[in-house]
């Protein structure tokens, strides 16, 4: 009996000392370009809901809209209420001085904020005690606007509920190598329509999205990081007027 055991173990030792290498082979044999597996199927059906489930998560958004400007986010996103607060940085390559303001958004408005001489103007319209402007978001429209857009994007990042793992299998999804993004090291995966996902290696987190903007040759690029629970909150009424209230100063701050 005792040799039977031995024997055993040793099987058994043996069998699991031959599984990472097996594994290794298999990831070795990989190429780019080659359709998801199920496991990764499964981690993609995931990755929105994951982002609701932890909460939130800081953000950078890059977005190109010209050869010689790139709109820039920075800032938090609360996934389960659907609020986000960013400072957008509009910068040119043609010497012009960089356009700096705070913005807060919901699916359905947009606050701007810390705009030089915004809220003086706010003042002498009226409105002492307001630092911020708000209008809706504008991606209803024809032609939105690009920072209506970005929050489109940003608050799409997150579903109540997993996707169905099937219909990433069989359907153009492809496997693109690994990459490191910030000193992570994530697995990328090509979507539909150009677009990109990168899925942290050590957690399964959606790191970065990359989709090209319809009608240009333009990309927007979001990475997201430090995922866990936000508690943001929109300027309170007091500190906000409305765009249709006040057009003039609307059209003169860029808002």
């Amino acid at each position: 009996m005792r040799s039977r055991a031995r024997v055993l173990l040793l099987a058994l030792a043996l069998a699991l000392a031959l599984l990472p290498a097996c594994s290794a082979a298999e990831e070795a044999d990989r190429r780019p370009g080659d359709p998801v597996t199920v496991a990764e199927a499964r981690t993609l059906a995931r990755l929105l809901h994951r982002n609701l489930e932890r909460g939130g998560a800081d953000l950078v958004v890059t977005a190109p809209y010209s050869d010689a400007a790139v709109l820039t986010l920075t800032g938090e996103i609360d996934f389960r209420r659907s609020i986000g607060r960013a400072q957008a940085v509009t910068s040119f390559s043609d010497g012009r001085p960089d356009d700096t303001r705070t913005m807060f958004f919901t699916a359905e408005q947009i606050w701007f904020g810390d705009v030089p001489g915004l809220a003086e103007s706010l003042a002498g319209a009226g409105v002492p005690d307001a630092a911020y402007l708000r209008r809706p978001v504008t991606t209803a429209e024809d032609s939105p606007l690009l920072v209506d857009v970005l929050v489109e994007i940003l608050l799409n990042l997150s579903a109540r509920t997993d996707d169905d793992p099937r219909a990433f299998q069989g359907t153009g999804y492809t496997w693109q190598g690994q990459r490191s993004i910030d000193s992570r090291l994530t697995s990328l995966f090509a979507l539909q329509d150009g677009r990109t996902v990168a899925v942290g290696a050590s957690d399964d987190l959606l790191t970065q999205f990359v989709t090209p903007m319809p009608g240009t040759s333009f990309e927007v690029t979001v990475t997201l990081s430090d995922h866990g629970p936000r508690r943001l909150a929109v300027p309170a009424e007091e500190e906000t007027a409305d765009v249709a209230d006040h057009a003039d100063l609307a059209a003169a701050f860029g808002v």
